[in-house]
């Protein structure tokens, strides 16, 4: 991803202080979005915005602003992805009174210091997964969250695949005790963008601008799902991290890679149940697999990323000689989001997540409602991340974490 510019530092100037700025009424006009990164996940969000008023009645707004570094490449992707015009400094972005929503598309190194400033200055924010590089940052993050949150500004984490339908679906039965008591989960995500050992270096692959490999960048994912469907709490982890290549080619030769390719982590929650979390960046043949795996006293649900709109269950209380996994395809207009998309049989795709997420999050800031996923629970994630990489350091040891998912 290109990285947005960090100029400016705004000295010399005064800041309004929090206080004085709370969330702009929706009622006066249009809701003004900037959205700050625009490659992978730039471009993902903008398709989001782009399309979220077509199918869904949300709030008035309009693309106002699309931030990157390079300014030739971010006025034509601006161009491109429907904003109305574009901007290298997000600082003189986020003082426009005309911008009353922040959505970060930057890599995790920059998520700190951009949301604290957006929610001091009285927007609303969404940043992509993980909250932050460092625990550190995430605590900083949610504690101006938090305070933000008491002048009506709201703030959310991008865990899109919250927003699959089946996997909405998938939570549905589970609060229904169709599952029974939950005994263990099985979490494994799975990409092979690295297998090649001459793929190039990238910032995902230094730990100052990536502050993890495999472990924050899907890991983050797999853990969320664990306790967005189950609605439970980490109490102990043990894990293991492994590079499989050490170097990257880079534009002046061989460049050491300084995080994880590949994370394993078992998790014990609070009702007793375990989860078992793998993750790679080098599975050669899959290319975004997230498999999840949830086992029941009196029943099963299974479910794959790229099979996003089928869901298994397994429904163990009906006789024996009736029992068997059943493919439950996820089309319905009675199954989550899906009513404002195709006819039954229709599948929709990845993107549509984003566009989901967008439709919340503008119900929320409409509503005055807390969004879910907040910070509170993205720094929960990141709590167990860190316990991670804690118990791989010390050969795998078992961690007791104390967190929580207070306004999950």
């Amino acid at each position: 991803m290109t990285t947005p510019a960090r100029t400016g530092n705004n000295q010399g100037s005064k800041r309004p202080s929090p206080e004085d700025r709370p969330a702009p009424s929706p009622a006066s006009r249009p809701l003004g979005v900037a959205a700050i990164g625009y490659a992978f996940m730039g471009k993902a969000h903008s398709n989001a915005w782009r399309n979220v008023a077509g199918y869904f009645d949300v709030p008035a707004f309009e693309q106002k602003v699309l931030v990157g570094r390079n300014a030739e490449s971010v006025a034509e992707a601006a161009a491109k992805y429907g904003w109305a015009e574009s901007a290298t400094d997000w600082r003189s972005v986020i003082e426009r009174d005309d911008i009353d929503i922040i959505d970060i598309c930057a890599p995790g190194w920059m998520h700190a210091e951009i949301a604290i400033a957006a929610l001091e200055a009285g927007k609303h924010v969404l940043v992509e997964k993980p909250l932050a590089n460092t625990l550190a940052e995430a605590e900083g993050m949610t504690a101006a969250a938090t305070a933000a949150r008491q002048r009506g500004v709201q703030s959310m984490i991008g865990f899109n695949y919250r927003r699959v339908p089946a996997l909405a679906l998938a939570k549905e039965l589970i609060a229904e005790g169709r599952l029974g008591t939950v005994r263990h989960i099985r979490a494994a995500y799975l990409q092979d963008w690295l297998s090649d050992a001459g793929s190039p270096m990238t910032w995902r692959l230094r730990k100052e601008t990536a502050g993890s490999g495999a472990l924050g960048d899907i890991a983050s994912h797999a853990i969320d799902q664990v306790l967005y469907l189950l609605g439970d709490s980490v109490t102990e982890v043990t894990g293991r991290l492994h590079t499989f290549v050490d170097q990257r080619p880079g534009p002046d030769g061989p460049e050491p890679v300084t995080v994880d390719d590949a994370a394993w982590a078992t998790l014990t929650l609070a009702s007793g149940a375990i989860a078992s979390v793998e993750v790679s960046r080098v599975a050669t043949g899959q290319k975004n697999s997230l498999k999840l795996e949830i086992y029941g006293d009196k029943g099963t649900i299974l479910f794959d990323l790229e099979a996003l709109n089928e869901l298994g269950f397994m429904d163990a209380t009906v006789p024996v000689r009736e029992q068997g996994f059943r493919r439950i395809l996820v089309n319905e207009p009675e199954h989550p989001y899906l009513e404002a998309w195709w006819p039954q049989g229709h599948i929709i795709g990845w993107e549509h997540t984003f566009t989901h997420q967008i439709r919340d999050f503008l119900l929320a800031i409409r509503d005055g409602s807390q969004p879910s996923p907040s910070f509170e629970e993205g720094l929960t994630v990141q709590h167990i991340l860190a316990g991670i990489e804690e118990s791989a350091a010390a050969k795998s040891s078992l961690i007791q974490l104390q967190t929580h998912t207070e306004g999950a």
